[in-house]
């Protein structure tokens, strides 16, 4: 445990979520964790106690990445952790593999007449198996508590009224803009990969023409973990109060990680899920990429996580990576120490000549970056020098190879 953290508390010690199980949290959420084949190797996702449309069931938070590893970790959890009850919608964060990828999956094997593993059929303590789903929203959702009511759920639910045959919806929730972008990247070349890609980041520096051709090459990465998306969504907006088994959770919009994140906040349990947008022990990665070049992504995130101050500081918050914690405020000023520092060290080195991203990359990362390390390294670096080019203090030219250097303004 580094200094930083041990600034931290962690309720649960040292307990981890097991593979393939749950772990219980907070009342009514179970923490599920599974494995990644990066070098960010895990994922914390998380089961929600619901109630929706008169059925019992569960909401699931994130999905991890399309591969078999994984769908044979939530086959052991429909198995044994459900109780009996049915999957009734999956909620997404945002966008990124680790945490869409199998959303299709989900809502494919929930959805229908008679979905589900077996035991989700059985009408379990006189509940009903299925009901009809939520309609289509076509992308849209008003503001305010979603149709889900835990009292009129349990009222409206009998023994003689089970019915395994009717037809239920597991709809996908998410924000619009995160939902069209991995839409998107499922159809082509993303951010991370293929011809702009290259030239985006050779307009940055990183133009060795080995690095070109490995970008280029990257043409499918998004989708070999993403490979789809449900054809439908329910909108998450900042804001929404979404009923959850009777109790009421907040979205809150964060941005600079993802183009629209989704923190889910729960006042009578005092719980956030944060996303990636609260870690315990490592930064979120903050970058500018193709898409949208001239993003001031870094502005974004710190004005972002400053809304979970209005938050109390013994919340206990769930990352997407590491433990669960308590020391909300103490993070969030942490993360603004990280950053300060990170940019006072780019400054310093523009101070002496102007630095193009891949000059940066030595002075913000001191390990070895493999290439898939790299571009996130790379958007990291562009974001940090955007933030001092969009404060004034330094200025952009292009130099005759077309790359992009910051140096101070003429005069500082």
């Amino acid at each position: 445990m580094n200094e930083l953290e041990m600034q931290l508390h962690y309720p649960l010690g040292d307990a981890l979520a097991p593979m393939g199980g749950t772990l219980e949290v907070a009342p009514d959420v179970k923490w599920i964790r599974m494995t990644l084949p990066f070098a960010l190797n895990h994922i914390n996702l998380w089961l929600l106690r619901d109630c929706m449309d008169g059925v019992e069931g569960w909401s699931i938070v994130d999905c991890c990445i399309h591969r078999d590893e994984a769908k044979a970790q939530w086959e052991s959890i429909f198995a044994n952790e459900l109780e009996g009850l049915p999957v009734l919608r999956v909620i997404v964060t945002h966008m990124h593999p680790d945490h869409i990828g199998l959303a299709h999956w989900l809502c494919e094997k929930w959805s229908g007449r008679g979905a589900g593993p077996p035991q989700a059929t059985k009408a379990p303590l006189g509940l009903l198996a299925a009901a009809p789903g939520l309609p289509a929203q076509g992308g849209t959702a008003s503001r305010g508590v979603d149709s889900g009511n835990a009292a009129a759920c349990k009222a409206s639910v009998t023994r003689e009224g089970a019915s395994v045959g009717a037809h239920r919806e597991c709809r996908l929730w998410i924000s619009a803009t995160d939902y069209q972008v991995a839409r998107l990247g499922c159809l082509g070349p993303t951010g991370f990969g293929g011809d702009r890609a290259a030239e985006y980041f050779a307009s940055h520096g990183l133009n060795s023409p080995g690095a070109v051709e490995q970008i280029k090459g990257r043409t499918g990465y998004f989708p070999s973990l993403v490979p789809s998306v449900p054809p439908q969504y329910r909108r998450l907006m900042d804001g929404m109060l979404l009923n959850i088994g009777g109790h009421s959770w907040r979205c809150i919009s964060g941005y600079g990680h993802a183009p629209e994140h989704i923190a889910l906040y729960c006042e009578s349990l005092n719980v956030l899920i944060g996303g990636d947008m609260m870690l315990p022990r490592i930064s979120t990665n903050v970058s500018v990429y193709e898409q949208e070049p001239e993003a001031n992504a870094l502005v974004q995130f710190l004005d972002s996580i400053d809304k979970f101050r209005a938050l109390p500081e013994e919340t206990l918050v769930l990352p997407s990576h590491g433990k669960p914690f308590t020391g909300l405020h103490t993070r969030i000023q942490q993360l603004h120490d990280h950053h300060r520092d990170r940019l006072a060290e780019v400054m310093e080195a523009c101070a002496q000549q102007p630095c193009c991203a891949f000059d940066i990359l030595p002075v913000m990362f001191k390990r070895p970056l493999d290439m898939h390390q790299t571009t996130f390294a790379m958007g990291e670096a562009v974001a940090h020098l955007h933030a001092l080019w969009f404060a004034g203090k330094l200025d952009r030219t292009v130099d005759a190879q077309g790359v992009y250097r910051f140096g101070l303004v003429t005069g500082a």
